[in-house]
């Protein structure tokens, strides 16, 4: 039996923007199975949209966690079905 996929969606506050903050997260995407997005939004977040298996999005989760948590006030993260939208991991802008 396949795991379900499952989507994350993450806003993250405090010092986000122009911190290459998106770079990193992409850099992260790379070493986990999973597919998504990341932007800048007008209020001053970012939006971090992943999808893959629960586990593997939690682990890249967790690293993004690990690489800029220093700079995050906080990750409001939202669960859902993977829609299957995405065949890779980029930023939006």
């Amino acid at each position: 039996m396949t795991p379900a996929l499952e989507r994350a969606t993450v806003h993250y506050s405090g010092r986000v923007q122009g911190i290459g903050f998106r770079w990193r997260a992409c850099v992260a995407a790379e070493g986990h199975a999973v597919v998504g997005t990341v932007r800048n939004l007008r209020d001053g977040r970012v939006e971090l949209v992943a999808e893959g298996e629960r586990r593997a999005v939690e682990r890249f989760l967790d690293d993004v966690r690990d690489r800029m948590g220093a700079l995050v006030a906080s990750a409001d993260v939202a669960w859902s079905p993977a829609t299957g939208e995405f065949a890779g991991f980029g930023v939006v802008r």
